[in-house]
């Protein structure tokens, strides 16, 4: 299964993150990376947890609104523009970016960034003809992996989401 992120619409009031996450906590849900934007009167909140499924069925009984995206998984060398090729890829294949989670894992010595977008199979597909998808990541990244921390992947695997 691939790699997920849920998000959540809230209100921009105090507590009621909190809210969100004693949910999260009370149904023993992990939370590998969080990403919080607001404007005025409502918040964005980005999450990628152990366990997709489960964290919404308990936001949805606690009466919350999340959705789930897929995240495409890429190969970017450590060097300067090489996120700027994964960007003109999607552009140029009318593929809109709805978030990016940089993860911390390895392969090789390229670093492998998690993007969320509108449409994931024309993403994919255009990523797999640049080569930049990454398909042995996307194995290996699960949800449950992020946080289950195997040989493979280092504890502090997961990033933050921009």
């Amino acid at each position: 299964m691939p790699l997920q992120e849920i998000a959540l619409t809230l209100p921009n009031r105090p507590g009621v993150l909190a809210g969100a996450a004693r949910v999260l906590a009370e149904a023993r849900v992990n939370l590998a990376a969080l990403s919080v934007t607001s404007e005025r009167t409502k918040g964005m909140v980005r999450i990628i947890v152990n366990d997709p499924a489960k964290a919404l069925e308990a936001l949805a009984a606690a009466r919350y609104t999340a959705v789930t995206h897929e995240l495409l998984v890429v190969r970017l060398e450590d060097r300067a523009g090489s996120f700027l090729k994964v960007l003109e890829i999607l552009a140029e294949a009318k593929v809109n970016i709805q978030s990016v989670a940089i993860l911390v894992v390895r392969e090789g010595s390229q670093t492998l960034v998690a993007v969320s977008v509108d449409d994931p199979k024309k993403g994919r597909a255009a990523l797999a003809r640049s080569g930049a998808l990454s398909d042995s990541a996307e194995r290996l990244v699960t949800n449950a992996d992020l946080l289950a921390a195997p040989a493979s992947i280092p504890s502090a695997s997961v990033g933050l989401l921009m």
